[in-house]
C-alpha cells in the first residue's frame, strides 16, 4: 500500500491532469476547516474550477471537536443531497482535524470513496497525512473509531506554511526530529545542524526537512500498513507519553506536537533508564529537544503541575496499550528505534517522566 506524495510549489496546478493520470475523476468535495478556508479557499477552488473540476464545498470548526460523529453526520446530509456517489473523490485541506475527518468521511462514505491530502500544516505533511490512518474521536479517547484508508495522493505545498504561528511550526517539528531519532541517524545529524533554519522556514531546507519526514514515513507504512511487525509502531516514539499529556490537557491546552516533544524527553530517559541508550546518545537527544520553544506557561501548566503518577494513570486510556499493558517505543541508539514487547515496570517509567520533569524544569529556566 503507498500514496503518491508530491511535494511542490504550487503543488494543485495541473490537478487535472495528475488526477486522471490516476483514476480520479474531476468531482471532488473539497473539506476546509475555518482557517483553512479563509487562507487558501479562493486559491484552491481557483485552481480547480480552471482545470474543469465539479466542486462541493465542505467546511468545519477549526477545532478538535470537529472529529466527531456528529460532524460527519452533518457532512454526509450535505453530499446526500448534493449528490455525491462512488464516481467523486474527496479532497482534504488542512491540518490534522481536516485529514482526519476528511479522510474519516471519504473511508465510509458509499463504502470509501478515493481521498486526496493537501496538508496545510508541517506536522500534517510529515505525519498525519500520510499512512492512512483516519479516525474521529470518542469522548473516552482520542482517534478510537477510524479506518485504514490510503489516500491517493498527497499533495504538499511548503509555501502554506508560511501562514502559521510559530507555535504550530514548533509543534511540527517534533514530528521531523522524531524520525531523525527512530530511523535516520543521518538526518538527525542534519536537522541538529539547520534547526534554526528549518523552523525560521528558510529554503531549501524547509522543503528538504518535509521531503525527508515524508520519505521516511511513506517507507515505514509501505513496509507494515496495518502494525503487524511493529516497525510502523516506531513511528509512536514518545506518543505513549504524549497521549497521556494530550487527556491530561482536556485535547485542547497542549498541540499534539507540544506532548510529542515532552513525550520523546520522557522515552530517551525511559531508554536511558533500561539500559539500551547510552548516556551520549542520551544528552545529544535531549540536547536537540531543548531547542524547542514552548508558549509561556504552557511547561508548567501542562507538564511539570501534574505529578508523574497522574501522567502514568492517564497513559493507561491510551488506544495503543495492549491488554491493559503500556506499549513502549524505544532507541537502541539515535536512527534505530524498537517496540518492547515485554511489560515495564511502573517505576521504571515514572523515573523516566521524574528525570524528565527535572530536565525539562532545568531548561526552561535558560
Amino acid at each position: 500500500m503507498s500514496s503518491t506524495i508530491i511535494v511542490n510549489t504550487p503543488v494543485l496546478s495541473g490537478a487535472g491532469a495528475l488526477y486522471r493520470k490516476h483514476g480520479l475523476t474531476a468531482k471532488t468535495v473539497v473539506i476546509f476547516d475555518e482557517n483553512t478556508r479563509n487562507l487558501f479557499r479562493d486559491q484552491v477552488i481557483a485552481t480547480l474550477e480552471a482545470e474543469g473540476f465539479r466542486l462541493l464545498e465542505l467546511t468545519v470548526p477549526a477545532r478538535e471537536t470537529s472529529k466527531s460523529l456528529n460532524a460527519a453526520y452533518r457532512l454526509y446530509a450535505t453530499m446526500i443531497e448534493a449528490g455525491v456517489d462512488r464516481s467523486w473523490n474527496l479532497l482534504a485541506v488542512g491540518g490534522g482535524v481536516v485529514g482526519d475527518l476528511g479522510g474519516f468521511i471519504a473511508a465510509s462514505y458509499y463504502r470509501g470513496i478515493p481521498v486526496v491530502q493537501c496538508p496545510t500544516t508541517l506536522l500534517a505533511m510529515t505525519d498525519s497525512a500520510i499512512g492512512g490512518k483516519v479516525a474521529i474521536n470518542h469522548p473516552l479517547g482520542k482517534n478510537l473509531i477510524g479506518f485504514f484508508h490510503m489516500p491517493e495522493l498527497v499533495l504538499i505545498d511548503p509555501s502554506f506554511l508560511r501562514t502559521l504561528p510559530e507555535r504550530e511550526i514548533f509543534a511540527g517539528m517534533a514530528e521531523v526530529v522524531k524520525y531523525g531519532f527512530i530511523a535516520d541517524r543521518t538526518f538527525l545529524d542534519w536537522l541538529e545542524e539547520h534547526f534554526d533554519r528549518i523552523t525560521a522556514l528558510e529554503e531549501p531546507f524547509l522543503t528538504e526537512a518535509v521531503r525527508r519526514s515524508a520519505s521516511i514515513k511513506a517507507d515505514v507504512v509501505e513496509k507494515d500498513f496495518r502494525e503487524t511487525t511493529g516497525l510502523r509502531a516506531t513511528l509512536n516514539f514518545g506518543h505513549t507519553f504524549a497521549h497521556g499529556l494530550e487527556k491530561l490537557a482536556e485535547y485542547r491546552y497542549l498541540r499534539h506536537g507540544e506532548a510529542v516533544t515532552l513525550g520523546m524527553i520522557c522515552a530517551l530517559w525511559l531508554s536511558h533508564g533500561l539500559g539500551y541508550l547510552s548516556e551520549k546518545d542520551l544528552q545529544g537527544g535531549l540536547d536537540l529537544l531543548a531547542r524547542f520553544r514552548f508558549p509561556k506557561g504552557v511547561i508548567k501548566r501542562r507538564f511539570l503541575a501534574h505529578s508523574s503518577e497522574a501522567l502514568l494513570e492517564n497513559m493507561f486510556s491510551d488506544k495503543k496499550k495492549l491488554d491493559s499493558k503500556l506499549r513502549f517505543v524505544l532507541l537502541k541508539k539515535p536512527g534505530e528505534a524498537f517496540l518492547l514487547e515485554e511489560n515495564v515496570d511502573d517505576r521504571e517509567v515514572l523515573k523516566a517522566i521524574e528525570r524528565a520533569r527535572a530536565f525539562v524544569a532545568t531548561a526552561a529556566k535558560h
